[in-house]
């Protein structure tokens, strides 16, 4: 069989998608779903019970394949008692729970120690910090959320490094658990299971599960953080390549073979993450399209499409924010935080919904920008285009604008781009394909890509760059 099955899942929807590479490679989606934080007694949980009955479902509509592949969103896990039962809700990331550890472990193991140690961007919500925000008495394993899925489909447990790379306790040379560190933070080691590789034979389906979908299938480990597996299918046909990973977060950087761990990388707060064939993900997280999304929640009713064509026509650079502030993080009015960010920084609020949808997005590609150039400069990559994969692709307005801002070329597409890697893994698995080269020319050849050039006043972005951000070039 030359069908495979892809359960992808995002911080706002989840999919089951259906591959065929009989004749080229198609995507069907089988199922979709939406996903998002339930709050319980004041904290941010997900829903990973209906997370799982949605994929069954999804699962079904597919029908018979030759394997099943789970990616979703990193650092969030659950834990699991001795038996093997889920002890609780898995917590949201955006949950406040982790407020001021990591300032109290970088204290205590020292920022340059961590960071020789996992070359991990500190964030927040990063697992290491959410393990020692947690109860962990009852906890035999940490599962992080697709092993978790995976465990529930096989029941077998263990950790697939491309997400097992972004807890912040994985060493970043070896790939392999930092033990050390994980004994200097007085965690417990047992709650870390064994490693796996993209593409390895996780088991069959358990026969309760196989019964349920009326079919058996093989599921395998892929890259089950979702931007390894985008990353994976960028159409790139060479390495001077960056790439921007668009959806809720935007992931921007280069792909290397090796880390990069220098003082400047730790100081630009750069992280190395675990990629497809032993490559790293050298790269800064965005605050990404989570703005727009949470604007348009406040907005109830709004019409996007229409939103984006008044936006176009909007005066630009009336007003900028750096999206990466922490105040953008939590759910909530994102319209009254931006205002109130504007207003800190000596800027005027927008007037109407279109200029706020033009801020957001101007903000964005300057966002983009800055995590492309210092990338460029911090690695010593040479990049000549820019691929923007995910759902933001589809964003023809953001996609000009990241074009301008960096001054390169971008292309836009594939929108599935982790689906496409998920499932192009499974298929190398299966003997259907072989490296990330070909890989990539599949994608490229399943289109469409449009292509943005560069246009526009270069010293008015150079302008709103230092506005935002003033130490970036």
């Amino acid at each position: 069989m030359s069908r495979f099955a892809a359960v992808d899942l995002g911080a706002s929807s989840g999919r089951v998608m259906l591959a065929d590479l009989s004749g080229g490679l198609t995507l069907t989606e089988a199922h979709r779903f939406p996903n998002g934080p339930v709050r319980v007694a004041g904290r941010l949980h997900w829903d990973v019970l209906g997370l799982y009955r949605e994929i069954l479902a999804g699962l079904r509509a597919a029908g018979p394949v030759s394997s099943i592949g789970v990616d979703s969103w990193a650092v969030d896990y659950g834990l699991l008692d001795e038996s093997g039962t889920l002890l609780g809700n898995p917590v949201h990331y955006r949950d406040d729970r982790t407020q001021g550890v990591a300032e109290r472990v970088a204290a205590e193991v020292g920022a340059e120690t961590l960071y020789e140690t996992n070359g991990l961007q500190v964030l927040p919500f990063n697992t290491v910090y959410q393990l020692l925000a947690d109860r962990l008495d009852r906890a035999a394993t940490m599962l992080l959320v697709p092993d978790l899925l995976a465990y529930w489909l096989t029941g077998e447990m263990g950790a697939e490094v491309t997400n097992a790379s972004t807890t912040g306790l994985l060493d970043v040379r070896g790939r392999t658990w930092a033990y050390p560190l994980i004994e200097r933070l007085g965690l417990p080691a047992r709650l870390f299971p064994p490693l796996r590789q993209p593409g390895e034979d996780i088991g069959g389906l358990r026969p309760d599960v196989a019964a349920e979908l009326g079919w058996s299938a093989p599921v395998r480990a892929v890259g089950s953080h979702d931007t390894a597996s985008a990353v994976a299918a960028v159409p790139a046909t060479g390495p001077a390549f960056a790439y921007v990973s668009c959806g809720t977060w935007s992931l921007a950087g280069v792909e290397l073979p090796e880390p990069v761990l220098t003082p400047e990388s730790r100081a630009a707060n750069f992280t190395n993450e675990a990629g497809i064939d032993g490559t790293v993900r050298y790269l800064r997280n965005v605050m990404g399209l989570w703005l727009l999304q949470e604007c348009l929640r406040a907005w109830q009713g709004a019409d996007l499409g229409q939103l984006l064509k008044a936006a176009a026509g909007e005066p630009p650079f009336a007003a900028v924010v750096n999206p990466d502030e922490p105040v953008f993080l939590p759910p909530g009015d994102m319209p009254a935080r931006i205002a109130a960010e504007l207003r800190r920084t000596g800027q005027t609020p927008p007037v109407t919904e279109a200029g706020y949808v033009r801020c957001v997005l101007e903000s964005l590609a300057l966002g983009h920008r800055r995590a492309v150039r210092q990338a460029m400069e911090l690695s010593g990559r040479e990049v000549e285009v820019v691929h923007l994969v995910g759902g933001g692709s589809r964003n023809e307005l953001l996609c000009r604008l990241t074009a301008d801002a960096c001054g390169l070329p971008v292309v836009a597409g594939p929108a599935e781009a982790t689906t496409f890697g998920n499932v192009l893994v499974q298929a190398r698995a299966a003997g259907l394909v072989s490296g990330l080269d070909e890989m990539r020319a599949l994608v490229a050849a399943a289109g469409p890509l449009r292509r943005y050039e560069p246009s526009g006043d270069a010293r008015a972005w150079d302008e709103a760059a230092a506005r935002v951000f003033p130490e970036a070039p």
